[in-house]
């Protein structure tokens, strides 16, 4: 079973991110004729590589430290060895870290290749690899340097999540949680109705809440894809988010946004926009499908950390707040309102 959501983008043929038993036809949403090179990480690599070993390939290490400007470079100098050129496809197979990194470099290598993604994470599958945001951290601030720049496909394939690492999992639902707050109700209340074991198990729900998800990203995609405006929406949590993962390495993204969407409840409840009811609801929700619900980071710190956040403008951040499940407004707080949040 698939389903196929097409993400439109301007000047181009839609972004397709298709859903459901697609990794064994890969080769049909290759480019025919063109040369392809994988980038993947090593874990990866080894997991799949009788599909990967087919083409050529190019590997980074494990884990956030290398989402780097510095293994940017040396991508560039592997597909220079490899004399790939602009009529090379770049692939990226693997999680988050891998799909923003290989964008990036497809993006900004000879001014600009095609590429395409396999997702083989939750949160990749859900989040980062759609929409066409590709990027690198840089001095420990997310994704500073990058680029919009959407892939030719996105292809997930729910059975490479069978051998995702419990925690990797639940980090992949924050993403969901997130996109049901920010325009899925229904999708939010999936939630509230089933557990984390559940989601684990039953392929049917899984493949509904993944693909809710993505039509939520898609959608919102189609009408700003360069962030100007509803764009922003997405990044509910991720304010917190970022700030937490500047501060400690203890993190996984998935569980930085949790933590991240908590706090955003509490001070959309403190400005009397979210109810203390939704709010119940959204902390509840979060703890049940074991994710953490604060960082144990002293809140002055991470509220430095924010005010440097790549969202900022001028003397203040934009902030996404909650008027309730589903409904979302994007608040921009200036740097004096942001010394004055207690949480």
């Amino acid at each position: 079973m698939k389903q196929t959501i097409e993400v439109q983008r301007p000047g181009k043929s839609p972004s397709r991110v298709v859903i459901g038993d697609v990794i064994n036809s890969l080769e049909n949403y290759l480019p025919e004729g063109k040369r392809v090179v994988v980038i993947a990480d090593e874990h990866v690599f080894h997991a799949y590589r009788p599909i990967i070993g087919a083409y050529d390939y190019c590997l980074i290490g494990l884990g956030e430290t290398n989402k780097t400007l510095t293994t940017a470079q040396k991508l560039y100098g592997e597909l220079l060895a490899l004399g790939a050129d602009r009529s090379t496809f770049i692939l990226g197979f693997g999680g988050g870290i891998v799909t923003d990194i290989a964008g990036f470099v497809a993006s900004t290598y000879m001014r600009g290749l095609p590429f395409g993604f396999v997702a083989s994470t939750l949160l990749a599958q859900v989040d980062a690899s759609v929409g066409g945001k590709n990027g690198v951290n840089f001095e420990g601030y997310k994704n500073m340097v990058g680029t919009f720049n959407q892939p030719d496909f996105v292809l997930c394939d729910l059975s490479l999540l069978q051998t995702l690492p419990e925690r990797e999992f639940r980090a992949g639902l924050a993403e969901i949680v997130k996109a049901g707050l920010i325009a899925d109700p229904g999708l939010f209340e999936l939630f509230e109705r089933h557990t984390l074991q559940e989601f684990r198990t039953d392929r049917a729900l899984l493949l509904d809440a993944v693909t809710r998800a993505v039509h939520v990203k898609a959608d919102i995609v189609a009408r700003d894809e360069q962030e100007h405006g509803d764009r922003r929406k997405l990044n509910l949590g991720h304010t917190f988010a970022h700030a937490v993962e500047k501060s400690s390495r203890e993190f996984l993204h998935g569980e930085a946004v949790a933590i991240g969407l908590v706090m955003i409840a509490a001070l959309s409840e403190q400005n009397g926009m979210l109810s203390p009811a939704d709010a119940a609801r959204i902390r509840t929700v979060v703890e049940k499908m074991g994710l953490p619900l604060a960082s144990g980071i002293e809140l002055p710190r991470l509220l430095q950390a924010l005010k440097l956040d790549k969202k900022k403008e001028s003397k203040s951040v934009n902030f996404v707040l909650m008027n309730g499940v589903g409904d979302c407004l994007i608040r921009p707080f200036s740097f004096d309102e942001i010394d004055k949040i207690v949480l």
